[in-house]
C-alpha cells in the first residue's frame, strides 16, 4: 500500500522555514521597537542630565548625585540665551534653562545660533559657552566658563566620542588637565588692544604666552591640536559678545 500522504504543514519544507523565520524576525523587531520606545523617555532624561552635569563641571561644580545636580543646575543657570555672531541676544532663556539655548546642537551652531548660559555662582555672574570640534578619531566638544570680565576662564570641561584611552581621552578623563584652563585669558591682553583669540593648547616648548596658553596632553598631539582649533574657532564666534561692555 502506498504511504499515506502527510496532512497539515510540512515543517521540513523550505517555504515553511522561510515563512517561520520571517514571522520570527517581525516579532523580534516589534519587541525591540517597543522596548526602545518604552525606554526613550528615560534615555532622553539621562542625556539631559549628563549635559547639565557637563555644564556644571565647567562651573567647577562636580561630584554631585543626580538629584543634587538637577538642583544645582536649576539654581546656577539664570538663562540659556541664544545669541548671534554679532553678540546680540536673539532668544531669551529662562532660569534653570533647558528649553532655549540648551536644546541647540552643533548643527545649530554651524547655522549661526550660539548658546550662551548666563550663570550665577556664589552671587557672581559667569558665562558658559559650548565648543565643538574634531579630535584624532572623532568629535570632541566641551564647555568654557568665563568670568564677568568676559576675558578670564573660570573653568573648562571637555568630552569626546572615541579618543584613545590614556592619550587623547585625557581631555575628558584628566580633571587635572582641564583645571589648567582656570585663570587663562581669552585675549592676549586687553580685548580692546588685541582682538584675536589667544586661548590655545600648545606643546610646552612652544608656549610663549603662559597667560593664555595651556600645555597639551602628553602623547596626544593631534587631539590637543583639535582642542586648540576648537577653542580658536568657537570662541572666535563669540568674540563680539566678549567685546561688549
Amino acid at each position: 500500500m502506498a504511504e499515506e500522504k502527510k496532512r497539515g504543514l510540512n515543517t521540513d519544507s523550505i517555504s515553511y522555514i522561510i515563512v517561520y523565520s520571517a514571522i520570527l524576525v517581525i516579532i523580534v523587531a516589534f519587541l525591540l521597537a517597543f522596548v526602545s520606545q518604552s525606554l526613550r523617555p528615560m534615555q532622553d532624561s539621562n542625556v539631559v542630565l549628563d549635559k547639565k552635569k557637563q555644564i556644571l563641571a565647567a562651573l567647577n561644580i562636580e561630584n554631585l548625585s543626580d538629584e543634587d545636580a538637577i538642583k544645582a543646575y536649576s539654581a546656577s543657570i539664570v538663562a540659556d540665551n541664544i545669541i548671534d555672531k554679532s553678540g546680540n541676544v536673539v532668544a531669551v532663556g529662562k532660569p534653570g534653562g533647558e528649553t532655549t539655548g540648551f536644546v541647540l546642537n552643533s548643527t545649530d551652531y554651524k547655522n549661526g545660533k550660539l548658546a550662551l548660559y548666563v550663570c550665577s555662582v556664589d552671587g557672581k555672574t559667569k558665562y558658559v559657552v559650548p565648543v565643538y570640534g574634531m579630535g584624532l578619531w572623532g568629535a570632541i566638544w566641551g564647555y568654557i566658563a568665563i568670568d564677568d570680565d568676559k576675558n578670564t576662564v573660570y573653568g573648562a570641561y571637555f568630552n569626546h566620542d572615541s579618543e584613545t584611552a590614556g592619550l587623547g581621552a585625557e581631555i575628558k578623563d584628566s580633571r587635572e588637565w582641564q583645571c589648567k584652563f582656570k585663570g587663562k585669558r581669552i585675549f592676549a591682553s586687553s580685548p580692546n588692544a588685541d582682538l584675536s583669540i589667544a586661548l590655545a593648547v600648545k606643546k610646552s616648548s612652544d608656549i610663549k604666552n603662559p597667560a593664555s596658553e595651556v600645555d597639551g596632553v602628553t602623547g596626544a598631539t593631534l587631539t590637543s591640536n583639535g582642542v586648540c582649533d576648537m577653542l580658536t574657532g568657537c570662541l572666535g564666534d563669540y568674540k563680539e559678545f566678549f567685546l561688549k561692555r
